[in-house]
């Protein structure tokens, strides 16, 4: 199993609305090294789900269930989706800044790759981040 992050901007796509609707396709990425990690992604693989802009700081955890396929926001056929599904809300929010202040978390894509919205998370890297959620 590989672990993800995944952002969204909560006044476009919140965590909230996620729970609601139970399940969506992660779509409009057009980023190409993001998109590289979406067409990476397996069933059943795991994603922190990170609000950007605003509240910069990861909620909960989502699970793929659909592998990448078309992104049906486009007839271009270089970009894809995946399905996710939340798991869980954490037992509370770990900011952005929680995470930078933390050496064990300092190569994270998180803080080194900053635009990028989908991304690769460590195993290690996703036990330090579930610590810090109060998880462990």
């Amino acid at each position: 199993m590989a672990y993800w992050l995944i952002k969204s901007e909560p006044f476009k796509y919140s965590w909230d609305q996620f729970v609601k609707e139970k399940q969506t396709y992660w779509d409009g990425v057009r980023n190409y090294a993001a998109r590289n990690f979406l067409r990476d992604m397996k069933k059943n693989d795991l994603a922190f789900f990170y609000h950007s802009n605003e509240g910069l700081e990861i909620v909960g955890i989502a699970k793929v269930v659909k592998e990448a396929y078309q992104d049906p926001t486009t007839d271009e056929v270089a970009w894809v989706a995946v399905d996710v599904k939340p798991v869980r809300k954490l037992k509370k929010p770990v900011s952005l800044e929680t995470i930078k202040k933390d050496k064990r978390l300092a190569n994270m894509a998180l803080v080194k790759l900053t635009r990028l919205s989908v991304q690769p998370v460590t195993e290690a890297e996703w036990h330090v981040v579930l610590e810090m959620a109060g998880e462990h």
